[in-house]
């Protein structure tokens, strides 16, 4: 059996939903390439909710054997740099988990930076 891995996707109401489901299918593959196997993409739909998304993502990790997170950019953090890197180093420092970062290896937002 592959070892888990979660996914983390932020969206805005205003992206293209054929280039989201896009980017979703390419995140369960690169994870099937390195050997693992896609347990549950979070996804933050910004406008939508109230509740955070990311926290329900730090609280699974908290509570399941999974130990690897997947996202297609630090964007989907965040915009602001040090916002990306605080949310990195709490995956990464204060939850044990490995961050893989695929930018540039899957499909990419038209007209987003990092």
């Amino acid at each position: 059996m592959r070892p888990l891995m979660y996914g983390y996707m932020r969206l805005a109401a205003s992206d293209d939903p054929d280039e989201n489901a896009a980017i979703e299918v390419e995140l369960g593959r690169y994870a099937r390439r390195e050997g693992y196997e896609l347990k549950r993409l979070f996804i933050e739909q910004l406008g939508v909710s109230d509740e955070s998304v990311f926290l329900a993502l730090v609280d699974a990790l908290k509570n399941a054997d999974v130990k690897h997170v997947i996202v297609p950019s630090l964007w989907h953090f965040a915009r602001l740099p040090g916002l990306q890197a605080a949310m990195k180093d709490h995956i990464e420092g204060e939850l044990g988990a490995r961050l893989w970062i695929v930018q540039g290896a899957v499909v990419q937002r038209r007209g987003v930076t990092s």
